[in-house]
């Protein structure tokens, strides 16, 4: 009885794996860095399209699929110490940081910006920045643990997202 229990228990649990992420239906988000755009998907359909500034050169932003491992709110910018909440900060009011490369969640990062004007442009050092208004309704949606595609492609989000399973398949 206690062996039965025990496997109810685990089968209706949060935590147990009931697939790969994503699945139709699961939050998800594609980069486009050819147009600077950046897509939320949730429920099997993209929801919003946000403008968004990336890296310098290609190399800067790096393309793959990642995930998202770390969120806060007024981050700190480690490189000029400057405190989060400060008008003077690049970062603006919200991080959610993902593990390109294998990094932590606290070098890339999809980011608001004290510098709006440079949103659609090829500026960052690699992070994806957007304006605070956008990242903060952003922030308020994205789970940790979902998924970011970033891609440089003249693809639309409907291909790239029908492709990685965040969108279903047309019959």
């Amino acid at each position: 009885m206690k062996f039965i229990l025990l496997s109810l228990m685990l089968i209706t649990s949060p935590i147990w794996p009931i697939g790969t992420n994503p699945t139709v239906g699961d939050p998800y988000i594609i980069v486009n860095k050819s147009t600077n755009e950046l897509a939320f998907i949730i429920e099997g359909e993209v929801r919003q399209i946000y403008e968004i500034a990336t890296g310098k050169t290609n190399e800067h932003t790096p393309e793959g699929e990642y995930n998202i491992i770390v969120k806060a709110v007024d981050p700190y910018y480690r490189k000029k110490d400057i405190e989060g909440g400060d008008k003077n900060n690049p970062l603006g009011t919200r991080w959610i940081g993902f593990d390109a490369e294998e990094t932590d969640g606290r070098t890339y990062g999809i980011h608001g910006t004290n510098n709006p004007d440079s949103i659609g442009q090829y500026v960052t050092l690699g992070c994806i920045r957007l304006k605070n208004e956008d990242v903060e309704i952003l922030y308020d949606q994205v789970p940790i643990g979902m998924k970011i595609l970033v891609a440089s492609t003249d693809k639309t989000f409907e291909e790239l997202g029908r492709e990685r399973g965040a969108i279903a398949k047309q019959d």
